[in-house]
């Protein structure tokens, strides 16, 4: 069995369900505490052991590869300075991990950037992973992927427990048989089923192991993709045509997953992460309790006081409606 090496981070979508944030803001790029949400995804590929990176991204987020580089001007003179913390911060961002970054080219839909980064990574499954989603575990979603790639020599994908009323928001695994310790062995996906015809409770979200056998499928979708009506390839297709012939499996992700991608979900991930800063979550959350106080407290002259502000002084357009 060949052992994972290198990964996979798609970042060429344009984020437009967080307009007007990402008007000029890549939404990888968006920060979750003090680090942007894909340096969260390659330091969680990094304490995995991946050797080697590869973002797929488009011409208008350079500030995803200006966040990586070497800048040691900025070292220099934050040393200087004598902000040797800020300084290595800096320098270490830098160093992380092997990134090659490349440009989608092809047809829309999420195959597209594995296929452009499989043609230079060689013949052995990769892991793919979107920086989309955070992921909070004592053992990080990539390596518990890998452990079932180990157990099974299949293709993986990761799953969560959902709400069976937000089935028609994912794809949803035919489950087959339970192997224990969250395997499954599934049949394959039913994308965004109405919840009385959901195949089971779990959702299918941002993490894959890829096989040569799931990249042959993508290839045999880009020979038709002229003939689909929305003329994009998808890694779900690919998925089921492969488990149509071969054991395809789901990993059930043991932690707490945020979803960065809508403006809701984007928000609770940095609540969450805010309010678990050694640093500012004590008095974050004593904020939030002042203000759940605040509008739930009798005012003076016995009537209720008057609720917090609904918006914030320059929160507008989209987000508030």
């Amino acid at each position: 069995m060949t052992r994972i090496r290198k990964a996979v981070i798609p970042a060429a979508g344009l984020g437009t369900r967080l307009l007007p944030l990402t008007r000029a803001l890549p939404k990888e790029m968006l920060p979750i505490g003090d680090k942007p949400v894909i340096e969260h995804t390659v330091r969680e590929l990094v304490a995995s052991d991946i050797e080697e990176i590869i973002i797929v991204t488009s011409g208008s987020k350079d500030l995803i590869q200006e966040h990586f580089r070497p800048n040691p001007g900025l070292v220099a003179q934050l040393r200087e300075a004598g902000k040797h913390e800020y300084a290595e911060s800096v320098r270490e961002v830098s160093e992380l991990a092997h990134i090659t970054y490349m440009y989608q080219n092809g047809p829309y839909g999420n195959g597209t950037p594995v296929l452009n980064a499989y043609r230079i990574l060689g013949d052995e499954p990769i892991l793919v992973l979107w920086p989309d989603d955070v992921f909070v575990s004592e053992v990080p979603r990539a390596q518990q992927l890998m452990a079932a790639y180990e157990t099974t020599d299949a293709p993986v994908l990761a799953l969560m427990p959902m709400d069976p009323a937000e089935s028609s928001r994912y794809g949803v695994p035919i489950v087959k048989e339970d192997l224990g310790n969250g395997c499954l062995a599934i049949g394959g996906l039913v994308e965004k089923p109405e919840p009385r015809n959901a195949p089971s409770p779990f959702a299918a979200i941002g993490g894959y192991v890829v096989t040569p056998g799931v990249i042959a499928e993508l290839e045999e979708q880009t020979r038709r993709w002229y003939d689909r009506p929305d003329g994009e390839i998808y890694l779900t297709d690919a998925f089921n045509a492969h488990a149509a012939k071969h054991p395809v499996y789901g990993q059930v992700i043991d932690g707490t997953w945020y979803d960065t991608g809508t403006p809701e979900a984007y928000l609770k991930a940095q609540f969450a992460a805010a309010l678990t800063d050694p640093t500012y979550g004590p008095s974050l959350r004593q904020l939030a309790e002042d203000l759940s106080a605040a509008s739930a407290e009798p005012g003076a002259n016995g009537r209720p006081a008057a609720p917090a502000p609904a918006t914030f002084p320059g929160w507008a357009g989209r987000w508030s409606s």
